[in-house]
């Protein structure tokens, strides 16, 4: 059973090699090109590799902007202004999740100690349930 399923491996892979076969390129008298196992007679054609990948081209560079081109000044203040909204994005990302985190504690712990002027305290309910409500407006208002 080994021996047979061994053949057959070795089989199919020599297959592929085997049915890889030289292809033939050209262009004819009205510019239409054309592929083909057989080179036309007559005229001349281009062999073609077909057993290797073509070469991966690298990514282009994207090309300046015309406002880049034409006013570099207000290109830096646009660079200026979008490192400064994606600062306030990063901020107001963090204080959502911060926000999210107070939260779940107020709602899922009834007993909580804060700290007030030096001094642990622990909330009472009404208190508790007053930042809940607080939380909850400010992430609605703040937070997708």
């Amino acid at each position: 059973m080994r021996h047979m399923i061994l053949t057959g491996s070795l089989m199919l892979a020599l297959s592929a090699t085997a049915m890889a076969s030289q292809v033939y390129k050209w262009v004819d008298a009205q510019g239409v090109t054309h592929f083909s196992a057989q080179p036309p007679q007559g005229q001349s054609a281009t062999a073609i590799n077909t057993s290797a990948p073509p070469p991966r081209q690298a990514p282009a560079e994207p090309a300046p902007s015309v406002e880049e081109l034409l006013d570099p000044e207000q290109a830096a203040i646009d660079k200026k202004v979008k490192e400064d909204v994606a600062k306030q994005e990063a901020e107001r990302k963090q204080y959502c999740a911060s926000a999210r985190t107070n939260l779940a504690q107020l709602e899922n712990n009834p007993r909580l100690r804060i700290e007030d002027e030096g001094e642990v305290r622990r909330i009472d309910e009404n208190e508790r349930q007053e930042r809940i409500a607080e939380l909850k407006k400010s992430i609605a208002e703040n937070c997708n």
